[in-house]
């Protein structure tokens, strides 16, 4: 492995490429040291600490916040609102071209359509920042509900607020150009690589989090910070991600036959291939609008149960639907709505019938069943039946961390790295991420990363 990682710094074109990704990926993470103008940090985070410990929810909505946006808005820096604007506005246009017939057409006309989308969803994204950057400066004006004001005195007026969401907007921005600058001219896809390194940069707060007590305590057998218990944990963390990539790589392969064709004296065509489907057609995105979704029965039965303190049941739901308490209610939503979520997204980038035309253009069938209709209605059917397998595999990935964390003790910042979002976004970075760098070594006759020189 070492020898092949060699390999890659040999070739001119892709050293410069991972070596141009690595600089722009640190310029990303040094903007996360630049503090925002005007903002007293320091009661900033003596605030959000207090607001953590009197709702133990808060804490981890912006831990989630932070996670989807690669961001870290917690300690209001320049790139504070982080990559979700941008992700945000990309959904909303991929949802719109689904229903609205103009967007329909525009990804339909190939590159140019293409071209004309991201115009659009960029002039999104910043109507989205300026939103969002406004609500939050205008929320740190208030105290964050703690009635003192944590912007600097003097600085509290409209003008001093309005640089402020400028700033952020302008951040996002940029991050937005060092994504499209990683795709142009760097290795593997940018908005995607800035997500991965946003979690990854948690990685060691969270091993520091584990290895410390047992510095502390020492590792004796059969302790909290025992050797045993760190050998368990290490045993999991590496089937977990085994397990996740094998479900992530899995496939269903149809077989296709392609008709003959003769010309003259040639005949071509008349081969068997497949067709493969993924058994996780949707990604992480059930996962991420699961979790989203979910915040608002927290917010919404937290203020109720703030305003009718009397009522019993508005704070047995507040308690159960806490995003740190992670009960039985809480999962069981959970996983209903990973499971709506996946067969939503699945109908939205699958069309049966689109594919079923394209295989009849191309002079292919699936043996068995008459090209058009008949292979649209078999090609849903098995959509159909390996998403619910898919579906089962996130919603059992989504639990994981709730799981390491209540029977192994584990503080939920380290058990969320053993499943849930921020492994499934990892996990598929990486695996395109390698793709893209064998494509590089097998133009030019190398084997691939993963590949045997036997």
């Amino acid at each position: 492995m070492l020898g092949k990682l060699t390999v890659l710094f040999k070739i001119p074109e892709l050293r410069r490429k991972i070596l141009l990704t690595l600089i722009l990926l640190a310029v990303y993470r040094m903007g996360f040291w630049i503090a925002l103008p005007f903002i007293d940090q320091a009661q900033l985070s003596e605030t959000l600490q207090d607001l953590q410990n009197q709702q133990g929810g808060l804490g981890q909505v912006m831990q989630v916040i932070s996670l989807f946006s690669a961001s870290n808005i917690g300690q209001s820096t320049i790139f504070g609102l982080g990559i979700m604007p941008y992700i945000s506005a990309s959904i909303i246009f991929q949802l719109m071209g689904t229903v609205y017939p103009p967007l329909e057409r525009l990804q339909k006309e190939g590159e140019a359509g293409r071209k004309k989308i991201n115009e659009y969803t960029r002039y999104a994204t910043v109507v989205i920042c300026l939103a969002q950057s406004y609500f939050w400066i205008h929320t740190l004006a208030g105290g964050l509900g703690s009635g003192k004001s944590l912007i600097l005195d003097g600085y509290g007026g409209l003008y001093y607020q309005m640089v402020a969401t400028i700033t952020m907007t302008t951040g996002t921005i940029f991050l937005m150009w060092i994504g499209e600058q990683i795709d142009a001219y760097g290795i593997g896809n940018g908005i995607s690589l800035l997500i991965m390194a946003g979690i990854l940069a948690r990685m060691p707060q969270a091993g520091w989090s584990l290895i410390e007590p047992a510095l502390d305590k020492g590792i004796a057998l059969g302790t909290d910070t025992g050797i045993d218990r760190l050998l368990i944990l290490a045993l999991v963390f590496v089937f977990v991600v085994v397990w996740v990539i094998a479900i992530t790589q899995g496939q269903r392969r149809i077989p296709i036959q392609s008709a003959k064709h003769v010309r003259g004296r040639r005949v071509s065509g008349g081969q068997r291939q497949s067709l493969p489907l993924r058994v996780n057609q949707a990604g992480v995105m059930p996962i991420i609008f699961a979790s989203s979704l979910l915040m608002f029965p927290y917010f919404v039965f937290h203020w109720m149960s703030s305003v009718w303190t009397s009522s019993t049941f508005l704070s047995m739901l507040d308690g159960a639907f806490q995003p740190m308490s992670r009960g039985f209610v809480y999962t069981i939503s959970y996983v209903i709505l990973i499971y709506f979520f996946c067969y939503f997204w699945t109908a939205i980038t699958f069309n049966p019938k689109d594919m079923a035309e394209n295989l009849k253009d191309y002079g292919s069938f699936i043996p068995g069943y008459r090209p058009g209709a008949r292979t649209a209605a078999y090609l849903e059917a098995v959509m159909v039946r390996i998403t619910y397998v898919g579906a089962a595999f996130l919603s059992l990935v989504a639990i994981i961390p709730t799981l390491v964390s209540t029977w192994l003790g584990v503080d939920f910042l380290v058990a969320s790295f053993y499943g849930g979002t921020g492994l499934l976004i990892v996990v598929s970075v990486v695996l395109d991420l390698v793709n893209k760098i064998d494509s590089h070594l097998v133009m030019r006759n190398y084997s691939g990363l993963l590949e045997s020189d036997l």
